[in-house]
């Protein structure tokens, strides 16, 4: 993910693409002989594409790093991209034919907007993420169902915050939590890597990647696969230390002032098994000597 390699990033995002497709799927006459990797050949998806397999190859080694809108979309119907594929192909597509100047990261504050909103709903589990997953700001019950045995004050602190990402795949207690692990760590790999295409210039981005890659194996093959997945509506089962077993909507609604930072909610159905068990872990959340849950951020 170094600056000035998104050429390499769109050519590896395409090769995955196409390992994914076979042939027969879309009616193509298979080429003769043992096929040699999975899925599309170079020619079989500019076939498709209505491309030259030297052009096609050349976009895919990185040697061609101005395709038009016009190429992109051929190539994304002949791959049936999904809408999520499709931004991250426009987005590494971009990247690749400029040179982007590599900036100090700047600390990232949470929204005043959505700090009103957080502190609005006291009784819903939630939190909000900046770009790169960490926790800028959280309320009581957020961190209780999905953080409890992190430092609730992190957030106030920009060296001490809580990474979402860093625990889905580093942190135990984490694992534990989500029934379906598999699918939560799928969720939250394929949504940094469409957050990777649209920064490629940053460098606390590109430096979570590097320690993940190197600490977390299964991250790094997830990473490898190329996957995109955006953010959305999803339910998890979690296996709470303190309150059992419930099974939580969580939504991921996006600011519009400050699109790269977001607020995570955690809800269930009113009078399920699961809304009581969000009830009682209101109860155990609630800090002593307050009528209300407290808010964990940092103002700037």
């Amino acid at each position: 993910m170094a600056d000035g390699d998104h050429g390499g990033e769109l050519g590896a995002f395409l090769k995955t693409c196409r390992s994914r497709v076979q042939p027969e799927d879309l009616g193509l006459t298979s080429y003769g002989g043992r096929r040699r990797v999975a899925g599309l050949r170079r020619e079989e998806l500019a076939q498709l594409a209505g491309l030259s397999t030297s052009y096609y190859a050349r976009l895919e080694q990185g040697q061609s790093r101005h395709a038009s809108p016009q190429v992109l979309e051929a190539i994304a119907a002949a791959l049936a991209l999904t809408g999520a594929e499709r931004d991250h192909l426009y987005a590494l597509a971009a990247s690749a034919g400029r040179r982007r100047a590599v900036r100090p990261p700047t600390v990232e504050h949470a929204d005043r907007a959505l700090l009103e909103l957080l502190g609005a709903m006291p009784q819903v589990p939630a939190l909000i993420l900046g770009r790169r997953g960490d926790v800028l700001a959280w309320n009581a019950m957020g961190h209780a169902l999905l953080a409890g045995n992190q430092d609730r004050e992190g957030a106030n602190v920009p060296g001490r915050r809580v990474n979402m990402t860093e625990l889905v795949f580093l942190d135990p207690d984490t694992r534990e939590l989500y029934v379906d692990w598999d699918r939560k760590a799928r969720a939250v790999v394929g949504n940094l890597r469409l957050v990777a295409g649209a920064h490629p210039g940053d460098p606390a981005l590109a430096a979570l990647v590097g320690r993940l890659t190197l600490a977390s194996p299964e991250f790094a093959a997830l990473w490898a696969d190329h996957r995109v997945q955006a953010c959305a509506t999803a339910s998890y089962e979690l296996r709470h230390p303190q309150v059992g077993n419930l099974t939580v909507t969580q939504q991921t609604l996006r600011s519009v002032e400050r699109p790269d930072q977001t607020i995570v909610t955690c809800t269930a159905p009113a009078g399920s098994a699961s809304a009581a068990a969000l009830a009682m872990l209101a109860h155990v959340a609630q800090p002593v000597g307050k009528q209300t849950p407290m808010l964990w951020t940092s103002i700037p």
